[in-house]
């Protein structure tokens, strides 16, 4: 990997009425990053995902559903629900995810997209209060830009089903999950392989888990759906302290460093429900970020 000079994180506001916590966390975490800047850190507006590449990777008329808000039961499947902003704040969301990868691919270095609620998403539907899995179309736009493997590395509190459906059978693309909730469970398949873990044996497992992974210097690019739901204030697991969770991002930085992967992170999942505070939250989020920034 080449030096780079600092790091690019891509984040616009949400046009819709609706409370998504996966929204209004990304612009608290914005809004840290003015306030108390983190050195080589710099913010863009993304371009926003269109709807063919919406439809490379889910259903037409699941597409249309979240446009139209018609049926009700598609383009409510979220769980959140829906308005006439949905569709331009999730082609917001996404389009960071895919120009944060395009970016680290690009540079040989890290970035990041201060984007959640992604990897629930199935070919037909939303789910778990994600309205469209912006992880695998972000590694489609790697492929046809040139990449021939993209690892997805999903450390969200909960399985990453959504991806695991909708990469199975196509070549270029794997997931690696480690989770600590069976919410979204799935069998591994040959693209996508999950792994329990408790509090106890979390970094064992992460540890684990990335020392699986064949030949990794064949890897183009990482997706890291850099959760902070594992965090037993963030609704995770008894023992998962802040101190797991930075040697959590020190873990997986240093592993891509080591096989000269570059890294394109993702919010994904923390949650207030858990006890912890939003600047409590965001304070854990931002680990992810000076971690990426640190070691570019």
């Amino acid at each position: 990997m080449e030096q780079q000079n600092g790091i690019t994180v891509f984040f616009g506001r949400a046009r819709t009425r609706i409370v998504f916590e996966t929204f209004v966390k990304g612009g608290h975490v914005a809004d840290s990053l003015v306030e108390r800047p983190i050195p080589g850190v710099r913010i863009v507006e993304p371009r926003p995902m269109t709807r063919e590449e919406f439809e490379r990777v889910h259903d037409p008329a699941y597409v249309a559903a979240v446009i139209a808000g018609d049926p009700a039961d598609l383009a409510w499947s979220n769980g959140r629900g829906w308005d006439e902003g949905l569709f331009e704040s999730v082609a917001i969301s996404n389009g960071a995810v895919r120009d944060a990868a395009l970016e680290a691919y690009r540079t040989r270095g890290n970035s990041g997209a201060l984007s959640s609620g992604l990897h629930h998403a199935k070919y037909e539907h939303g789910e778990g209060w994600c309205t469209f899995n912006g992880l695998v179309a972000a590694a489609l736009a790697v492929l046809d830009a040139g990449g021939t493997r993209v690892l997805i590395l999903d450390l969200d509190a909960h399985c990453g089903g959504g991806t695991a459906q909708l990469i199975e059978g196509r070549d270029g693309i794997e997931q690696v999950d480690v989770s600590v909730n069976r919410y979204d469970w799935y069998a591994d398949t040959a693209n996508a392989r999950l792994a329990i873990a408790t509090g106890a044996n979390y970094l064992e497992v992460v540890e684990r888990e990335l020392a699986r992974i064949a030949d990794p210097s064949s890897i183009d690019l990482l997706i890291f759906n850099a959760g902070m739901d594992p965090h037993e204030r963030a609704t995770g697991a008894a023992g998962i302290t802040t101190e797991v969770i930075a040697e959590r991002e020190r873990m997986v930085y240093a592993w891509a460093w080591a096989h000269q992967i570059p890294v394109a992170f993702t919010l994904a999942g923390g949650y207030l429900s858990g006890g912890a505070t939003m600047d409590e939250l965001v304070d854990l989020h931002r680990i992810t970020i000076a971690t990426a920034a640190a070691v570019n």
